[in-house]
């Protein structure tokens, strides 16, 4: 069955000027019974059926909040989000060195609350001439499988003694190294990388649709089940990426299975740059970097869900997407930063003022550094950036 494209208008271009207004909305919950929150505030990530796509088409109609269109608060607010509690980093973390090099940051309390009794796993450095205090690995832990199935042993311990410690176990392997593509030191569980603060690299990919000269985002929302950000707005296909997979291999994997987009289309996805974010929250240090990719889609193409993590797709004009990115916190916050690197290269952002100061304020103050078209670099096929630093 076709899905209907929202028949929404909004300005062709976000400009840059007036003052952002807030509004509640109505979102329903799962008991039939409606509530008010703010259209900016309304997360409930804990709650999947917190708000519908009728939520969404009216948070993205101009007369929502009539001439905010030029207003990039909005935008800011988000960035922000995923860049929280930065002076925290050095007074709370200390870095976790391996053999000369800083590969992540762990919390001081969660190193002495639950990593310091692991006496044959995690030494506590209390100085070092170069490295000052650290966290290391024992010695004895020579190489990446030992050091791999030892702290895998402490993880899967502490998720099972301490059960809201590290929610969402997946068994999968994150690599921990330096920088992208530097052979790892060890691997460790997925969800407990922003425990140790390693760098962490996924793939999210925007597929997009033309049509009569206007541009259409196809957007998932994510199933009520999923043990992260459930029921929140999505890409059409994002993941993480994990131990010896390669940014290609990756991203045609779960286009497959997220969206059920075929080989032939897939392999067409364009590399557009990355974008990152220090997001540090109590124990968690994430660091995030995300390759970022864009593939434009057939017009009868419709995406299909085949891994049961996506509860449905709508095809919106990008404008509106904009608009709900701006007004609201219905997408998962990652999410919003790869589509305003879209909204960056596609020409959404006009005005030559907004253009420099917001990307002044990304790259300048926020560690996420979003594409200037045409002054940054092309596009180019399907590659992993293997120098990744940031």
């Amino acid at each position: 069955m076709m899905m209907a494209i929202i028949p929404l208008a909004l300005p062709n271009k976000i400009g840059f000027s007036l003052p952002f207004l807030y509004k509640p909305i109505t979102t329903r919950g799962g008991g039939g019974g409606g509530s008010i929150c703010s259209a900016f505030t309304c997360r409930s990530v804990s709650s999947p059926t917190s708000f519908t796509w009728d939520d969404v088409v009216q948070a993205s109609l101009p007369d929502y909040a009539p001439n905010d269109s030029s207003d990039l608060s909005g935008f800011f607010e988000k960035i922000k989000y995923c860049n929280r509690g930065s002076s925290e980093i050095k007074s709370e973390f200390i870095p976790l060195v391996i053999e000369d090099q800083i590969l992540g940051y762990i919390h001081n309390g969660f190193f002495d609350n639950y990593l310091r009794r692991f006496k044959d796993v995690f030494v506590f450095v209390p100085s070092d001439s170069r490295f000052g205090t650290n966290v290391t690995l024992n010695k004895t832990l020579s190489t990446p499988e030992e050091r791999t199935r030892v702290v895998g042993n402490v993880i899967k311990y502490l998720a099972e003694e301490e059960k809201e410690l590290i929610p969402g176990i997946r068994n999968e392997l994150y690599p921990v190294a330096p920088s992208f593509g530097s052979p790892p030191y060890f691997s460790v569980e997925r969800a407990a990388a922003p425990y140790f603060g390693i760098k962490a690299y996924g793939v999210h990919m925007n597929g997009f649709v033309k049509r009569d000269g206007e541009k259409f985002l196809w957007i998932g929302k994510r199933s009520p089940m999923k043990q992260t950000f459930p029921g929140m707005l999505d890409h059409l296909v994002a993941g993480g990426l994990p131990h010896g997979m390669s940014c290609v291999a990756n991203l045609i994997k779960e286009c497959e299975e997220e969206a059920g987009i075929p080989l032939s289309l897939s392999n067409q996805a364009m590399s557009v740059g990355a974008v990152s974010y220090v997001d540090v929250d109590r124990y968690r240090y994430e660091r995030g970097v995300l390759f970022c990719y864009d593939l434009e889609l057939p017009g009868g193409f419709i995406p299909k869900n085949q891994d049961g993590e996506v509860e449905s797709f709508k095809l919106i004009p990008v404008e509106n997407v904009a608009s709900v990115i701006r007004r609201t916190h219905f997408f998962k916050p990652n999410c919003s930063l790869v589509i305003m690197d879209f909204l960056f290269q596609h020409g959404y952002f006009f005005s030559i003022v907004s253009l420099v100061y917001f990307h002044t304020h990304l790259a300048g103050h926020l560690q996420v550094y979003l594409c200037l078209p045409a002054l940054i670099k092309t596009r180019t096929p399907m590659t992993c950036h293997k120098n990744h630093t940031n």
